[in-house]
């Protein structure tokens, strides 16, 4: 497993589905809709709890994922930098929206294109 994912919780498909109130189909909607982001660990399709906020994907990761992915990042390179401490943010980026610094965030993420 990544060191940046081995800090964080985890959630299987049917973990999120029963965080949200819904179906294990609708959050795999919401992983292709760019709502949520996932990626497969050991073979199975995972979300950081941190993603969910309440009973609701965190708002502003959607905007930020849809940006990275436009930037030509994979699931995977999106998941390692949303994760991992950036130095310009001094902070993982889901740590900073969480912070509620979305703007710097979405700055920060431009800049990697």
């Amino acid at each position: 497993m990544n060191d940046v994912y081995s800090a964080r919780e985890w959630l299987t498909v049917p973990d999120v589905a029963d965080r949200l109130g819904t179906t294990p189909s609708r959050v795999r909607r919401l992983v292709e809709e760019r709502t949520l982001l996932a990626v497969r660990i050991d073979g199975v399709l995972k979300v950081p709890a941190v993603f969910i906020d309440g009973d609701e994907p965190f708002g502003p990761l959607r905007g930020t994922v849809t940006l990275l992915s436009d930037n030509g990042f994979s699931d995977d390179e999106a998941m390692a930098w949303m994760l991992g401490v950036d130095d310009l943010l001094g902070a993982a980026p889901i740590d900073a929206l969480l912070a509620g610094r979305k703007a710097e965030v979405r700055r920060v993420a431009q800049s990697l294109a």
